[in-house]
């Protein structure tokens, strides 16, 4: 079967895919995903993903800190976070947002950097990739505290009317290897029943396998599974379900559209 599909979540700058980058990302366009959005997760990482995005013009760059990486921020991180996005021109700022399942979170820390690359989002006009874990709720006040913002909370775990907060705010959900779960049955009914043009698919490699590859190295190769998973939790044809998930990210991220 030949999908064309665009993994939404991939953090392929990751140090796993360090000895077998290159082989991977050939796997990867082999069974079709062509496009990758590569969030950033701490300043450090910035130059090395740039690099990463380098290596084929299907990788697309974001730029952010993420809160499961608070140690590693500094307030000056933010101070360079406009000028960077000024020269690089990444498609997206993140991942960034709020974590409040790691042990003794520091819920403060976490919102002023969150507030901070909100309004950053706003201001450069880009959309936003969110990471929002037993913290939803805050995160859909802050999006609405802001305002005009757009965007994709990623590996969705939230419940179904918070889903529906979120569709209303324009914000679209990606979905991942936990779809695949046979437990996961309240995701089950949002992804069959969401609007599908605000459905994204993603791998979030090197984390988050499907079922079928649990406790392995995920990669992009294996977004394939996702979109079959959710084609048929939706009843649709998988080719339907990949190309409608490709044009919503190829739309969200301000990349040009295919012809044909």
């Amino acid at each position: 079967m030949s999908l064309a599909l665009f993994d939404s979540h991939s953090h392929f700058d990751a140090p796993e895919f360090d000895a077998d980058r290159e082989l991977a990302l050939r796997r990867a366009l082999h069974e079709g995903v062509a496009q990758q959005l590569v969030p950033a997760v701490d300043h450090a990482s910035w130059p090395k993903l740039r690099e990463v995005c380098a290596l084929s013009p299907g990788l697309h760059a974001a730029y952010g800190l993420h809160p499961m990486y608070l140690e590693h921020h500094r307030p000056e991180h933010l101070e360079a976070l406009p000028d960077w996005i000024e020269r690089e021109q990444p498609k997206a700022v993140g991942e960034c947002g709020l974590d409040f399942f790691i042990e003794n979170p520091d819920t403060e820390a976490q919102r002023l950097y969150f507030r901070r690359q909100l309004e950053i989002a706003r201001d450069f006009d880009l959309p936003l990739v969110l990471h929002a874990r037993r913290a939803v709720d805050e995160v859909i006040a802050s999006l609405r505290r802001v305002g005009g913002l757009r965007g994709v909370v990623h590996s969705y775990s939230g419940s179904e009317e918070q889903a529906l907060q979120l569709f209303k705010l324009g914000f679209h959900l990606g979905i991942g290897g936990p779809v695949t779960y046979d437990r996961a049955q309240r995701l089950h009914r949002i992804v069959a029943t969401m609007p599908l043009e605000l459905l994204l698919l993603e791998t979030d490699s090197p984390d988050q396998p499907d079922a079928a590859h649990r406790g392995q190295r995920n990669e992009p190769a294996r977004l394939q599974l996702v979109a079959e998973r959710v084609a048929s939790l939706r009843g649709l044809p998988v080719e339907q379900v990949a190309d409608a998930t490709r044009l919503n990210a190829e739309r969200l991220f301000g990349i040009g559209m295919r012809s044909g």
